[in-house]
């Protein structure tokens, strides 16, 4: 299937690992022209190549912290001085401190504000106006199932993607009208490096390794297996295809079945 977003400018954020790398991938594969952004400049110019080198398209990677507005002021102009406007945004950035409500500081809730929510509003803001005097664009936010089922010890990411979900589903109704589809993604358990972080500190208390504490989790799931990120990248270029042109407002988990959710 041509999923009709070759020559498209598509910005992803956290793309120089997991599952913004993936979805980076995913839509270069679908000959995108991608920009990948990430705090770290190692892991970013490494994914740059190596998604360069697989898929021989236009591939360009600009260091950036989304939590900061003067970085996503550098970004867009980057972007529009080597190819213009934006037309399929994925707003994506690592995880908060995880965390009990008593173990965190007020500054941590500013930190995670900033960092989830925050980012994906100056994103969105900066872009979906062009978007819409085009009468086409895309946005995506990569969000967790923890939005429909709070996850224990990460309240931070439970509220604010959360929040983010809401923020799409609500803009999806205002701009639906011109062409631009709004659509969040919902990753459950996937095996990203931010994972064998939160479980490796869990299967430290339990004194076994993480990997066998990961696989002991993953038994659990209906799949009896972690989601990969490659899935999510291969669900997000669905949506920011025009075969996805009549989704909009959605939340699709992408989860192995985790979610026990009706809704």
């Amino acid at each position: 299937m041509d999923y009709g977003i070759r020559g498209k400018v598509a910005l992803v954020g956290g793309s120089s690992q997991g599952i913004g790398r993936a979805a980076a991938a995913a839509l270069a594969a679908e000959g995108a022209r991608v920009v990948l952004c990430a705090r770290r400049e190692g892991p970013l110019r490494e994914a740059e190549s190596a998604i360069r080198a697989a898929n021989g398209g236009d591939v360009l990677a600009i260091l950036a912290d989304l939590s900061r507005p003067e970085a996503i002021e550098r970004l867009l102009d980057g972007i529009g001085q080597r190819w213009g406007e934006i037309d399929i945004l994925v707003t994506n950035t690592g995880g908060p401190r995880p965390g009990r409500f008593f173990d965190l500081e007020p500054s941590d809730w500013d930190v995670a504000y900033e960092l989830l929510l925050k980012s994906a509003l100056r994103l969105i803001r900066a872009t979906l106006p062009a978007m819409r005097s085009r009468r086409w664009g895309r946005i995506i936010g990569v969000t967790s199932v923890s939005v429909k089922e709070p996850i224990e010890n990460l309240i931070l990411s439970n509220v604010f993607r959360a929040g983010v979900t809401a923020l799409f589903k609500t803009l999806a109704r205002e701009v639906a009208a011109d062409g631009v589809t709004i659509n969040t993604v919902q990753p459950g358990l996937t095996d990203t490096d931010r994972l064998r972080e939160l479980y490796g500190e869990q299967a430290r208390r339990r004194g076994v390794p993480t990997e066998q504490f990961m696989a002991d989790m993953a038994r659990n799931l209906p799949l009896k297996r972690l989601t990969q990120a490659e899935e999510l990248g291969r669900a997000i270029a669905f949506l920011a295809s025009e075969a996805a042109s009549a989704i909009t407002g959605s939340a699709l988990a992408v989860d192995g079945g985790q979610l026990r959710a009706v809704f």
